[in-house]
This record gives C-alpha cells, sequence and structure tokens, in this order.
C-alpha cells in the first residue's frame, strides 16, 4: 500500500513539474530597446494607402520618416520635433501635402506610445511568435506595440484607425558603431599586409 501511495505521488510530482515547465504564452517582459537611436525600413497600411520609406529616431521625440512609395509621396520628408512637424522635399521646405496629412497623424500616435514605452525600466507584454506584444490606449485610439528580442521596434498597429505599421532593416546606433569598427579593423588589418608585403619586397 505504501507503494502504490508513494507511486502515485511520484507520478503527480511529476506531471506538475511538466506543467510548471510547459510556456503558457502568456505575460512577459522584457529589456526596453525603444530609447534607442534607430533607423529602419518601414512599410505602412493605412487604410487604402500602402506607403514605403525610412524612419529613423534620433532622440526623444526627434522623429523623422522619408517616403519612397507611392509616387504622390516618394522623395517627401517629414520632421518632428517638439510636437512640431516640418515637411521638405529634395531640401524644399513646405506645409504638409494633402496626401501625406493621414500618415503625419499616424506617426504622431506611433511616436507618443513608443516614447510614453521608452521611459519604462522594462517592457510587458503578451509574447506572440517570438515578439513581445505591448497593449496601450492613446487619444487617437488603442495601439499595439510589437518588439523583438532585443526590445527594439518591430511593430505597430491600431486597429480602429486600420492602420499597420511594419518595420524591418533595423539599424541602432551601437548596431553602427559596431558595424564601422569592424570595417575599420579589416582596413587596418589589410594595410598592415600591404605594408608587409612591400617590406619583404624592397627586401629581395
Amino acid at each position: 500500500m505504501k507503494r502504490i501511495f508513494t507511486f502515485v505521488l511520484t507520478i503527480a510530482a511529476a506531471l506538475c513539474l511538466a506543467a510548471c515547465a510547459v510556456p503558457t504564452g502568456g505575460d512577459s517582459s522584457r529589456k526596453n530597446g525603444l530609447g534607442c537611436a534607430f533607423s529602419a525600413a518601414v512599410s505602412i497600411t493605412l487604410d487604402r494607402l500602402e506607403a514605403e520609406g525610412e524612419i529613423k529616431r534620433y532622440g526623444e521625440g526627434v522623429w523623422e520618416i522619408e517616403f519612397s512609395e507611392p509616387n504622390t509621396l516618394s522623395g517627401v520628408k517629414l520632421e518632428f520635433s517638439e510636437g512640431n512637424v516640418l515637411a521638405s522635399y529634395k531640401g524644399l521646405s513646405f506645409s504638409v501635402p494633402q496626401s501625406a496629412v493621414p500618415v503625419k497623424a499616424m506617426m504622431l500616435n506611433l511616436i507618443k506610445a513608443v516614447e510614453d514605452n521608452a521611459r519604462l525600466a522594462e517592457l510587458s507584454g503578451e509574447e506572440s511568435g517570438g515578439m513581445l506584444k505591448i497593449s496601450g490606449s492613446l487619444d487617437g485610439g488603442d495601439y499595439t506595440l510589437s518588439v523583438d528580442k532585443d526590445g527594439l521596434l518591430s511593430g505597430f498597429e491600431m486597429p480602429n484607425n486600420k492602420l499597420t505599421m511594419r518595420f524591418s532593416e533595423m539599424k541602432t546606433a551601437e548596431t553602427a558603431i559596431e558595424q564601422r569598427t569592424s570595417v575599420t579593423s579589416a582596413e587596418t588589418a589589410e594595410a598592415v599586409e600591404t605594408t608587409a608585403a612591400d617590406t619583404t619586397s624592397s627586401e629581395q
């Protein structure tokens, strides 16, 4: 009887440990990378508008986006700083074109959502497909921010506004420094090899 009781307890304990070991896919947290300066390719769907371009964050509240598509927006750059928005095309400044007004409004929502969350010590949300989904609400509606394993911006959605933004080719200031360092190291190594080869040739 004691053996049976011990066996049952062992099985129950094993099942309990196995259940605890299985990830539930619920709430989670990770480091906050939203405060980093970065540049990235961005793809935007806003109702019937499809747009692409490059987006940059220089610091708190200082952003810019330059469009490559569609043709009506290609080459247009919007710069955001301290609540002001400046539009330009090939260096010429002008008022925000009508075609860019909806995107301007959604960019302000994105900036507000990112800057609010960038102040947090860590990011909390729901795990989904390797991404952390962070939900929130703005005057413009509810939103979901997606960040990758490094806590960097990956997506932004506002379903009520039919808005979806996807970010790719993310490069932070740290990434740029690492790339410059590796290039410099390679150039230095090449220069040393060339010098050594020249020295050998002259000695012969």
